[in-house]
Parts: structure tokens; sequence; C-alpha cells
């Protein structure tokens, strides 16, 4: 479990089809590697992968076809140049973020990012090969105000189309400059995780729908409470 704040940047070298090497490259080098052990989770562009050995200032970890498939850890073309790393959230530790989990639901595409006195404002959409991977993986837990998680940068959804085609973020100085989003181009992907929270309630709903199939208009308050949601 991590909480979206990265703690660093690291560069990401290959090691036959499917290991990779993270060799740390950040001022934060000893924050990422201070006491890093064997087996330690390590959230590297968002995507959760076990420590299986320590060299010097990397580790390496062994990505399943499964991941390399889901995020942008299989396809490092169009991406940025720089990972960002976060190790595993502590028990008692700040939460400063939303809780992540480091399991990627997709891949999305930076198609704008505009600089403003305040900040940044970023926003993303699928890529024209991946649309029914969104439509189905991403889109349904895109709300307004709530939390979702860009290359395992923990971000506040600042607006989003209604069918969940595309969303927008405000990114913060401190933020766009200490992660790998100010190396972004227009077109460069990234992993996107939507918040657990959502993702169980809207399980939970789907369950205890009824088999006529409940429109959503027939959701009332009562109907919530009555469902043990309120």
């Amino acid at each position: 479990m991590f909480t979206g704040l990265v703690q660093g940047l690291g560069t990401i070298h290959s090691q036959g089809q499917d290991s990779l090497k993270i060799t740390i490259a950040s001022q934060n080098t000893k924050v990422i590697l201070a006491d890093l052990a064997i087996g330690d989770s390590v959230a590297v562009d968002g995507v959760c992968l076990t420590v299986e050995e320590i060299i010097s200032n990397s580790f390496i970890a062994t990505v399943s076809p499964e991941t390399l498939q889901r995020s942008t850890l299989g396809n490092r073309v169009m991406t940025a140049d720089y990972v960002n790393l976060e190790t595993s959230l502590r028990v008692g530790s700040k939460i400063g973020g939303h809780f992540v989990t480091g399991h990627v639901d997709g891949i999305g595409c930076l198609s704008q990012s505009i600089s403003t006195d305040r900040a940044w404002e970023m926003s993303f959409t699928s890529p024209a090969t991946m649309r029914t991977q969104w439509k189905d993986k991403i889109a349904p837990y895109l709300v307004e105000k709530g939390s979702i998680a860009i290359n395992g940068i923990s971000l506040t959804v600042a607006d989003c189309a209604d069918d969940g085609s595309w969303f927008k973020a405000a990114v913060i100085p401190h933020t766009y400059t200490e992660t790998n989003l100010c190396y972004l181009q227009p077109g460069d992907l990234v992993n996107i995780e939507g918040d657990i929270l959502g993702k169980y309630v809207d399980k939970l709903i789907a369950h205890r729908l009824p088999t006529s199939s409940k429109q959503a208009e027939d959701i009332s308050l009562n109907f919530l409470t009555e469902n043990g949601y309120v």
C-alpha cells in the first residue's frame, strides 16, 4: 500500500524480457535505499514491484507479463525518461495523499499541459488503441474532486467529461517539478489507478442491485439507506 507521494526518481534498465533493473537517479537516493530490504514493495510509476536484489544504488525486480501489458513498464517508447519511486506505507505514517495499491487499471495519454500562475493544468485521455480498456477500467471511477493516481502520484480530478472520456488535474509546482510529470510531452503515456474506495462501492452496489436491473434514477437516499450505504 502506498500514498501517492513520490520520494524520488529513477531510470529503468531492462534485463531480459521480464526483468527490470531500477537505477536510482535522484537527490533523494538515501530516502529510497535507507532501509530497503529484499522482499520490500516499491511503487515504480505507480506499479507495485517486489525488491529481489539490491546492488549499490539500484534494485532488481521481476515484472509479470500481465503487468507489462497493463502498464507503461512494457512500453518505454512514449513515456517520461524517469520513473517515480515510492516505498510502501508504514503503519503509523502520515497519509498525505490517498490509498494507492500499486495495481494499475490501465494506460492514459497526456493530451494537454498548460502552465498557469499557480499550477499546471494537465489533461489526460485514452490512447487511440486502448479506448475499450479506458472505458471499462478507468472511466467509471473518474469523479470530479475525487482521487486518482497518475504514474503513482496522488492527484485530484479537477474536471472530467460526463462519459469519462477525459479528465483534468491541477498540479501544484512542487509536485510538477519533483515528479516525472515535468518530463511528459503531449502524447506520452502514463499509468492510471482509480480510487480503491470507488471500486469497492461500485462492486457492492452491483451485487446488491436487484436482478431486474434497477435504473440509476431509482437509486434514492432511502434505497441507499435500506441497503446499508448511509
